[in-house]
């Protein structure tokens, strides 16, 4: 178990930079903690983003504002890396503060084994791309945070993936103009990917891909249009962000599941339990590794032990 997750994280970078580089188009499904990457990967996703507005709404229950720290960003994305055998790209916010804390960020990244990260160019406490009153530092500290990135990069994991998200577009007075200039400034700086956030319609994807030579990722929420992976692929984009459709999704199912237990109480636990019976998670404990850990045990604990733990005990039974 720990070893085969210890094997995963290598070369995950190196899996994932292929997968920039591959010519085709790559949906991103957004996770939030290790139950939702290991279902993203059940359903055949290449890799996972870890979102931060969905840490933020998950762990601490607060809007996407900068509340979260560098700390628990990368705690969950280490426990995402852990959970699943694909490369995982993380949210590290604007770097959590200037160029020199960048570079401790993109360090404790790489260090969690994540296969990449995004950094935004908006000023400090940062917000959701998507909601209004963001604003973005100047070009040349952008530039200088994505410069002190890349030598970390280039030093401790070459492979690993830095994609510069840029506000350009959605802050008051912003520009397609100020994307393209942005985004190839970047470049100039060392970065793989760029990543336009808040493009709002098919013209402006489009103006960026043919602009800037590199692999775009395009977040598909919000005030971005909702286009089909095949517009998608026509217009030049490499990678296709789903950031929080899992939490939206989730968060309604909790919120069904809790208030009509608390209408019909037990009742309501007898009911699911025949719906789920023949879904892939109703047998939860099978799901969340209960087998492979009773594999495990054979192997390595003394018979007589298992023989003691499981005979006559009551529960699921691997």
């Amino acid at each position: 178990m720990a070893s085969d997750r210890g094997m995963s994280r290598r070369g995950m970078s190196r899996r994932l930079r292929a997968l920039v580089s591959d010519g085709g188009i790559h949906v991103l499904p957004g996770v939030y903690n290790a139950i939702t990457a290991k279902i993203a990967e059940s359903a055949g996703f290449e890799a996972v983003g870890v979102s931060g507005y969905g840490v933020s709404a998950s762990l601490i229950g607060q809007p996407d504002v900068g509340l979260t720290t560098c700390t628990e960003i990368v705690t969950v994305s280490g426990y995402v890396v852990d959970a699943v055998n694909v490369p995982v790209i993380a949210d590290a916010d604007t770097g959590f503060g200037n160029a020199i804390n960048t570079m401790r960020t993109t360090e404790q990244f790489i260090k969690a084994g994540v296969a990449g990260i995004h950094i935004e160019d908006q000023v400090a406490p940062k917000r959701c791309g998507h909601v209004a009153g963001k604003e973005i530092i100047s070009l040349e500290e952008a530039v200088g945070k994505y410069r002190a990135a890349v030598k970390v990069r280039n030093e401790l994991d070459p492979d690993f993936i830095l994609i510069a998200r840029t506000d350009a577009r959605g802050v008051a007075g912003g520009s397609v103009d100020e994307v393209i200039r942005r985004a190839n400034a970047y470049l100039e700086a060392g970065v793989d990917v760029i990543f336009p956030e808040g493009l709002v319609d098919a013209g402006e994807i489009g103006r960026v891909c043919r602009a800037v030579k590199a692999p775009i990722l395009y977040n598909r929420t919000g005030i971005s249009a909702n286009l089909s992976l095949d517009e998608l692929r026509g217009l030049g984009v490499t990678i296709v962000a789903n950031a929080n459709g899992a939490l939206r999704a989730a968060s309604r199912a909790m919120w069904d599941y809790l208030h009509a237990f608390k209408r019909e109480d037990a009742a309501l636990e007898r009911r699911l339990k025949e719906e789920l019976k023949d879904h892939p998670v109703g047998d939860f404990h099978a799901f969340v590794g209960f087998p492979a850990i009773r594999q495990l045990e054979e192997e390595f604990l003394p018979r007589e032990e298992m023989l003691r733990k499981y005979e006559g005990s009551l529960g699921f039974k691997p």
